[in-house]
């Protein structure tokens, strides 16, 4: 098992003190293939960083890859947290970087320190983030400065980062935010075929509902930092979706799953794949 979240509370990191998660109870196994949806401030986020090792909780009881990770000493913690790979939605990739560089970044945890000093000069494994990058459809900005990205251009030049390390769980946050339908579905795809390939964890939070139940097997609900649901994609009804998104506020929350398909059927204009739902 790759994460045992047993009545894990975990509070925000500013002020306030109402929880962000309460009471989560949460199984996730290697090879899983899991989509986190809710709506904003459901506690997606927190989450993702919780199984990162980047938020203690509060309380409960919380075991990644069979540790306790937080009775740990430090060092052991960052042995640990060298098999996880979180990818956030706003990825922290210097401006003025090359995006080489940037995608070789996932290597650090194999790298003694002079090897990644070095490759800051010099790449060390140019070819390796070239064939990631072309994953992505980005091979001709191996050596673009990363200011000259556009936002879905970085999101992805991100994810290549992550398809260049050795991590065992691929959490990744909101990944398609900046995409259009068609290179969202393309994104899901390659971080689900590597997920694959590797017998990885793979969970990924997302406001595409359509394509969180389109891709996914299991999908687990948040709302209000407590989950509201934990289901296989196909026992998620249109009233469980409409229970999880009631009253926040964003646009069409009412529409049902099918009316969000039905939308699209018939409007040439759109691309072929699943319509794109956002909550």
């Amino acid at each position: 098992m790759s994460f045992d979240l047993q009545a894990v509370t975990v509070r925000h990191r500013v002020g306030g003190d109402a929880p962000a998660l309460h009471g989560i109870d949460l199984h996730l196994d290697a090879g899983e293939q899991v989509a986190l949806i809710g709506p904003s401030g459901a506690g997606k986020t927190t989450l993702l960083h919780t199984l990162a090792l980047a938020q203690r909780p509060a309380s409960g009881s919380f075991a990644a890859f069979g540790r306790a990770a937080w009775s740990l000493s430090e060092r052991e913690r960052h042995r640990l947290r060298a098999q996880l790979f979180l990818a956030p939605q706003t990825p922290p990739l210097p401006p003025h970087q090359r995006v080489v560089a940037a995608v070789l970044a996932g290597r650090l945890p194999r790298w003694t320190l002079r090897r990644a000093l070095a490759s800051l000069f010099r790449p060390a494994e140019p070819e390796v983030a070239y064939q990631a990058l072309a994953r992505f459809s980005l091979e001709d900005k191996l050596y673009a400065r990363v200011d000259r990205l556009s936002g879905g251009e970085r999101q992805r030049c991100s994810l290549a980062r992550l398809l260049v390390s050795d991590a065992r769980a691929l959490l990744v946050d909101e990944p398609l935010s900046a995409l259009d339908p068609t290179l969202a579905v393309q994104t899901l795809q390659v971080l689900q075929q590597e997920a694959a390939a590797r017998g990885a964890l793979l969970v990924c939070s997302l406001h595409q509902v359509e394509l969180a139940l389109a891709h996914f097997p299991r999908v687990v609900g948040l709302r209000g930092g407590t989950v509201l649901f934990d289901a296989a994609a196909s026992d998620v009804s249109d009233a469980m979706i409409a229970a999880l998104y009631q009253n926040d506020g964003s646009p069409g929350n009412g529409d049902t799953a099918d009316e969000a398909r039905d939308a699209g059927a018939g409007n040439p204009s759109l691309p072929t794949a699943p319509v794109t739902r956002c909550f």
